[in-house]
């Protein structure tokens, strides 16, 4: 069989989109997260930072306040997190027991419409977590950006933004205004 020049670039073209992909996700999504320590990553945290394509979920502007998350060691192999923010309707929270995946590093409860809780990059004082949530056909990214202090560093903010452009939700990224009474309605 011969392949004319055409097809074959393109076939070499798809070939490498996909190799350039597969190790993009190897380098970003590590297949272990046995170097995050859950203790030391554990407690309060204020939410600085948001990106996500769930149309809707942020009020106007001036309406918007810091959003906060406590994260738990619930048992070997669980977390319980709760997230609170400033949503259309006013402050909400919820809380939800995630199970860790036995072949990915992220935790999920897809009972609750968790698919994934990954902690993308930390130093234990800043954390990156991308969220995937979704039920019934309707899949949701957000990339949230914490921070043990209502105020970020100029470092873990530019880790957020360009995690923001690799993850392709640069247009719905939002750095929360320094009101945090949202935040402080679930301080452990």
């Amino acid at each position: 069989m011969v392949m004319q020049p055409k097809l074959r670039m393109k076939l070499a073209m798809a070939l490498a989109t996909t190799l350039v992909m597969v190790s993009w996700t190897q380098e970003f999504f590590p297949k272990e997260a046995h170097s995050l320590n859950w203790g030391k990553f554990s407690g309060f945290w204020y939410i600085i930072a948001i990106a996500t394509d769930t149309q809707g979920f942020l009020p106007a502007r001036d309406k918007r306040k810091l959003g906060a998350s406590v994260v738990k060691v619930h048992k070997p192999g669980q977390l319980r997190v709760v997230i609170a923010f400033s949503r259309p309707q006013g402050c909400q929270s919820r809380e939800v027991i995630l199970k860790k995946d036995k072949k990915k590093p992220v935790f999920r409860n897809t009972m609750k419409g968790v698919k994934s809780f990954h902690v993308l990059s930390t130093d234990y004082r800043y954390g990156l977590v991308y969220l995937r949530l979704g039920r019934a056909g309707n899949n949701y990214k957000s990339l949230l950006l914490l921070h043990r202090q209502n105020i970020s560093s100029f470092l873990s903010l530019r880790k957020f933004l360009d995690t923001c452009h690799t993850l392709q939700l640069t247009k719905q990224a939002t750095i929360l205004p320094k009101d945090d009474s949202c935040a402080h309605t679930i301080l452990p």
